[in-house]
């Protein structure tokens, strides 16, 4: 089962979002304003969350008329809006979260987003986590072999050292491949590559890796 978050993130920053409303078995959670985008983009979430302290008294109304699954918190709470929806996205069992409407807006709501993100990757690594807007995408990679797929839309892929130095990596099946080699918390070394092959992979020992797939 995939799970889509929808957050509050100006709307324009929220990815394309038909492709998972025609795959059969996904749920959609709005957190916040987020439930309103995917009302306009005729999507009834399947639940909502949030203070809903961003939303008018008549879109508020809107939502509780379609709306069966509605938990409405205090604007005055330890976790944020996201945080919330991603509890909650983690009580339907799914393979995958899809995280959108987190990076077009305040800095400040983006970095507890990526650090939310990692933190609930690195305590449930079977479920495949990420971050998408219109022209990126987002996951952390834990240390072993990750296979990358080709991906008509995202062509270029980077990797960052996130919160520690990440050691020994190899990339293969890339435009730019390496050997064993370090990956430093400050480095940039590994920005903007191209997968070349079908049998493409990553693969480190230690550290957690952040991988950015782009639009040209």
């Amino acid at each position: 089962m995939i799970v889509v978050v929808c957050s509050g993130g100006p709307s324009t920053e929220i990815c394309n979002l038909v492709p998972y409303h025609e795959t059969a078995n996904v749920v959609f959670i709005g957190a916040d304003r987020g439930a309103y985008y995917l009302l306009e983009k005729g999507i009834v979430p399947h639940a909502i969350v949030g203070d809903f302290d961003s939303v008018t008294e008549l879109e508020w109304q809107q939502l509780e008329e379609v709306v069966d699954n509605v938990e409405k918190f205090q604007a005055e709470k330890d976790e944020t809006d996201t945080d919330l929806a991603l509890l909650k996205a983690l009580t339907y069992n799914p393979s995958e979260i899809v995280l959108t409407g987190v990076t077009g807006g305040r800095l400040d709501h983006y970095e507890a987003a990526l650090r939310s993100v990692c933190r609930l990757q690195l305590e449930y690594p079977a479920i495949r986590i990420k971050i998408v807007n219109t022209y990126n995408e987002l996951r952390f990679l834990t240390p072993g072999t990750h296979d990358l797929d080709k991906h008509e839309l995202f062509q270029y892929i980077s990797f960052f050292a996130h919160n520690e130095h990440v050691d020994e990596v190899t990339l293969r099946g890339v435009k730019y491949e390496t050997t064993a080699e370090p990956m430093a918390l400050s480095s940039s070394r590994f920005t903007s590559n191209e997968i070349i092959a079908d049998n493409a992979y990553i693969e480190f020992t230690s550290g957690i890796c952040l991988m950015i797939r782009s639009v040209d």
